[in-house]
């Protein structure tokens, strides 16, 4: 968990302004509160104290200093609270600097003094602000004015947290593709180009033969790692009538896979998984996507780059705490009208399997295509919170879908599988319909939806689309109703 906390982890640039007119020593005093619950919270930041005595940004010739100094801390997100009414051109300027996720909040004043002198009306400094960020054309995050002990301060602090690991994954996406789509799947054909020039979305490809002969010199090999890989298999799983030569291909393939992410930095991995491997390995790479996935490398199924980003964005806004898992959007629950069952081959991670379950986690043969060859993973994963979503575009229009579902009962299934229970499936079905969606989604235990609206902010070009919660209520979330 260290690994993908490092990994993960979000760096503020703290930058807590003051002006001059307003009172110094209940600025320094408001600094010092945030600082200790940003400390609180465990959020890694760097402050001003090298940049001046006060730690605290009030004219604009200090901009340039605390713009080299944070590009140098490399940090991830700038933080701008404002300890009294602030400096609004400075704080705008730096936002602009930047180009980084940008918070915008201040403490709620006290009340008048007795002689009705107020101290900070930091309130008013805030409405100043944000003029000068909109003029700037700097995309900001609000936190509605509150109190530092407000959990309504913690709840969009932490979102925003959220959203710029979101923005920094998605800057920086390197998706690995794995052959061409399968040859009927129109639904995942993609614009490479304009991934590319609009959102920077980059793609690795590599040919089948590449990975194939790649497992093959693995396999050959046979030194200790590919033992000891076969070895974990074996103790977490049972194998359904496998023969010994599959489950060391599946080996191979899975450290053939990582090795390959290591090397290209890959975010995610889009892998064509039938029918190419199975003419060649005589396997399906099912089992071995659950694998990388529960290492916080997702792969999507069909070469759908589109899902492979979603899967990414959804890992970045939990800070990649608990890993996705790519299904497929496939039947109405029976008897259940708002229930629907998200299911794919064998890609949900094992960390994600249901505990509780009767069956025990196997993996067998593929029970649909006509070719019988084993990795298959089966297992249903545990309920509780879920977020499905869904990047996808056409036209030229990308959006973001979102929504927030709940694990339920429903009938046994093979492969792995969750069933789900939304407020209102009609909705959903026909929001998926009208598109630009397909019937692949990613999910992730949690609800972020709001966390994921937040992060469209910064990513010019991605509407976000939240189905359940809508974006009134989402909105309404975040100012803490």
């Amino acid at each position: 968990m260290e690994d993908f906390q490092k990994r993960y982890g979000v760096k503020v640039g703290l930058a807590p302004t003051r002006r001059n007119v307003f009172s110094r020593e209940d600025a320094q005093k408001y600094k010092n509160l945030i600082e200790n619950k940003l400390k609180s919270w465990g959020i890694k930041y760097v402050n001003l104290n090298n940049i001046n005595k006060e730690g605290l940004l009030s004219t604009p010739t200090e901009v340039p200093k605390i713009v080299e100094y944070f590009r140098k801390e490399e940090v991830d997100a700038i933080f701008a609270p404002h300890c009294n009414f602030g400096t609004e051109d400075a704080v705008a300027e730096l936002g602009r600097q930047m180009c980084k996720p940008f918070l915008l909040w201040g403490p709620r004043d006290e009340a008048p003094l007795p002689d009705g002198t107020r101290l900070r009306d930091t309130q008013c400094g805030l409405f100043a602000t944000s003029k000068i960020l909109r003029r700037f054309g700097v995309p900001f995050t609000y936190i509605i004015n509150s109190r530092v002990d407000d959990s309504v301060f913690e709840c969009g602090f932490r979102n925003f947290i959220g959203a710029a690991s979101v923005v920094r994954e998605f800057r920086s996406l390197r998706i690995g593709q794995i052959a061409p789509r399968p040859l009927a799947f129109w639904t995942v054909i993609i614009n490479e180009g304009e991934l590319l020039e609009r959102f920077g979305v980059k793609v690795i490809p590599i040919t089948m033969t590449e990975i194939v002969d790649a497992v093959h010199r693995k396999v050959k090999e046979n030194k200790n790692i590919l033992k000891e890989t076969i070895q974990d298999f074996k103790k977490r799983v049972a194998f359904t009538k496998i023969d010994e030569g599959s489950i060391k291909r599946m080996a191979a393939l899975k450290l053939v896979l990582i090795e390959w992410a290591e090397r290209e930095c890959l975010s995610a991995i889009a892998f064509q998984c039938w029918t190419a491997l199975q003419d060649a390995l005589k396997i399906f790479p099912c089992f071995v996507d659950s694998e990388l996935t529960g290492m916080r490398i997702p792969v999507a199924c069909e070469t759908d780059i589109h899902g492979a980003i979603t899967a990414v964005m959804l890992q970045a806004s939990l800070l990649g705490a608990t890993p996705t898992f790519f299904a497929d959007l496939t039947i109405r629950h029976p008897e259940n009208e708002d229930s629907e069952l998200l299911w794919h081959c064998g890609p949900f991670p094992y960390l994600l399997r249901d505990e509780e379950a009767e069956r025990k986690p196997s993996v067998g043969k593929h029970y649909i295509p006509e070719i019988k060859c084993p990795g298959v993973a089966e297992w249903k994963i545990k309920g509780g919170d879920i977020t499905v979503a869904r990047f996808d575009g056409d036209r030229g229009e990308y959006s973001l879908l979102m929504g927030h579902a709940r694990g339920t009962e429903g009938p046994f299934n093979r492969g792995t599988y969750i069933w789900v229970e939304v407020n209102d499936w009609p909705m959903w079905e026909e929001r998926i319909i009208r598109g630009p969606y397909i019937h692949h989604v990613a999910g992730i235990h949690g609800q972020v939806a709001p966390v994921l609206y937040e992060a469209c902010r910064y990513i010019p070009g991605l509407k976000p689309d939240p189905v359940d919660p809508t974006e009134h209520e989402i909105l309404s979330i975040l100012r803490g109703r």
